[in-house]
């Protein structure tokens, strides 16, 4: 068996993330979530967004469960017939500063 730890900090620790691998981890959460929102504004079920995407929807509810991690073509098509897009934009000053 696996080692058990006590404490979140612990576990953390042990994983040894470098603070790259956090922020492209958190930037693939902000852009999930963001993608549930717009299809929640847009009132769209799951199954609607796939009739009007074609991707199926049991690929739409692991994306939005975070079982499984899009592919930035699959979000752009998830999000363009909502009305949404994804943009590079400049990092501020202190998130620069974390990544460093």
């Amino acid at each position: 068996m696996g080692k058990k730890f006590r404490k979140w900090e612990d576990f953390e620790k042990e994983l040894n993330i470098t603070p790259e691998q956090e922020a492209e981890i958190q930037l693939e959460m902000d852009l999930i979530e963001a993608t549930i929102e717009a299809r929640k504004k847009s009132n769209l079920s799951q199954r609607d967004l796939s009739k009007k995407t074609g991707i199926k929807q049991p690929a739409i509810a692991r994306i939005e469960s975070r079982s499984r991690s899009p592919q930035a073509t699959t979000l752009i098509k998830l999000l363009y017939p909502m009305g949404y897009t994804i943009r590079v934009v400049p990092l501020k000053k202190e998130d620069k500063e974390t990544v460093k």
